[in-house]
């Protein structure tokens, strides 16, 4: 079994008390790049987008659900799968307690790209009851860069917009992500988005995952010789 080297205490705590220095500088940079993402500014949202809710036909306004800021996970679910992607059902598994997010003006809701029926059924068959909606007959998916299927693209400027994503992270069909818009008054803004490893920072588990000797166990790890490793996306 591969396994980390033993030392003596006093040898563990020389090199633990060297980590725990990068550890500072990592927090203290973290903090720096929040400051930077609060300082972005923002794009007004002029296309009108209409999602299907159980609750009917919402604008992305009408998701805000009354606050300033809404926070929205692209969960990646094509319209010809029947179940949805098994790394976003893991993110949706992970989430805790969000009710800070409400007391704090902010909404989160999921948005998908399958039909309703299979996003409402998929959610009963987890046992969810995350807000989500689909936006199947838009084009949010592709304007947010989250759906990079030229065969399908609805308007030109998106198929152009898909190719320049796909040459630039070697993906296609669904990708997942994170989006932020803010509304002021009746004007909806974006202010944000990340994909793929860019969100991976907001789940619990490869928080908890990369503190132990193994890590994460995939192959993008700078990992010894003979950890045990996976493909990340395989």
């Amino acid at each position: 079994m591969i396994k980390p080297p033993v030392a003596s205490e006093s040898e563990w705590r020389a090199q633990r008390v060297e980590l725990l220095a990068e550890e500072k500088e990592l927090t203290k940079h973290k903090d720096r790049v929040n400051a930077q993402r609060r300082r972005l500014p923002m794009v007004e949202v002029t296309k009108e987008y209409l999602f299907d809710s159980a609750q009917g036909k919402r604008s992305l306004k009408d998701l805000f659900e009354g606050k300033h800021q809404l926070i929205v996970y692209h969960f990646m679910f094509d319209p010809e799968w029947d179940e949805g992607c098994m790394g976003c059902t893991g993110f949706v598994d992970a989430l805790g307690d969000l009710s800070m997010l409400g007391e704090r003006d902010t909404t989160f809701t999921l948005i998908s790209r399958a039909p309703l029926s299979k996003l409402l059924a998929y959610a009963a068959k987890r046992g969810w009851d995350r807000p989500w909606v689909s936006s199947f007959e838009s084009d949010f998916n592709y304007d947010y860069h989250v759906t990079l299927d030229e065969k399908v693209a609805p308007v030109e400027h998106n198929y152009v917009r898909a190719k320049e994503m796909k040459g630039s992270n070697g993906l296609e069909g669904e990708n997942h992500g994170m989006s932020v818009f803010f509304c002021d008054g009746d004007e909806v803004y974006h202010t944000y988005s990340s994909y793929s490893r860019g969100v991976e920072g907001v789940t619990d588990s490869y928080s908890l995952l990369d503190l132990t000797p193994y890590g994460r166990q995939e192959d993008f790890e700078d990992s010894p010789a003979g950890w045990p490793q996976k493909p990340t996306y395989g």
